[in-house]
């Protein structure tokens, strides 16, 4: 069983876009504004994604969905249940705050913490890390090492807590809770900028090693 994992930078915030293949059975992970590279890559690949996989409901990660759904109708959009309001809602998803509000299609399901989803033969754990939204999520898959953080944690750095219903406690409890005990080598793939490990963070991250009041 193989897993293969391809990232997709899109738009003007550099969201990390992803596209899984397990077996021949396409995801697409947090589809960012300007959706186009990530729209050639699938057909260049023969990809039909069968779902639309989002981590949380910011607009720089949902802003995709509609190009994507256009072009695959049958994609299901697979949301965090307590950000699914944010999809509809300009304000909520933050777009408004950039004069360019979205809202995206609504969610054809709805997914919660303990879960565990099917991508091919690839399972993928859902993982509370809520606290940089009221509902985000990161996917976690044994077989790939790896784990889809959004904008939970980053290499070297954590979520943005001042925003709306963003809570810094609760992402750092989730973060210690449900991602630090995951294997030292598993890849840590996050909505924007490089990836990292699970080791690596629980070494280095400083907010995470309670260095963060240094800097």
């Amino acid at each position: 069983m193989s897993v293969r994992i391809d990232t997709v930078v899109l738009g003007p915030l550099m969201t990390n876009g992803y596209v899984l293949d397990s077996e021949g059975v396409c995801w697409v992970v947090d589809p960012g504004p300007w959706p186009e590279p990530l729209v050639e890559l699938l057909r260049r690949r023969g990809f039909r994604p069968e779902c639309l996989l989002l981590t949380h409901g910011h607009g720089d990660h949902i802003a995709g969905l509609g190009a994507l759904k256009a072009a695959w109708p049958d994609a299901r959009i697979v949301c965090p249940a307590a950000d699914a309001n944010m999809l509809s809602d300009p304000a909520a998803n933050l777009s408004a705050d950039f004069a360019l509000p979205l809202t995206a299609p609504p969610p054809d399901r709805l997914v919660e913490s303990g879960q565990t989803l099917l991508c091919g033969e690839s399972r993928w754990q859902v993982l509370d890390t809520s606290g940089h939204t009221p509902g985000g999520v990161s996917y976690y898959c044994p077989e790939a090492s790896a784990v889809l953080t959004g904008d939970a944690l980053f290499d070297g750095s954590i979520g943005r807590t001042d925003l709306p219903g963003a809570d810094f406690d609760r992402l750092i409890g989730n973060l210690r809770r449900n991602l630090l005990p995951l294997p030292d080598e598993t890849r840590v793939l996050p909505g924007h900028g490089p990836e990292s490990t699970i080791g690596r963070e629980r070494r280095t991250n400083p907010f995470l090693t309670g260095r963060a009041s240094e800097f």
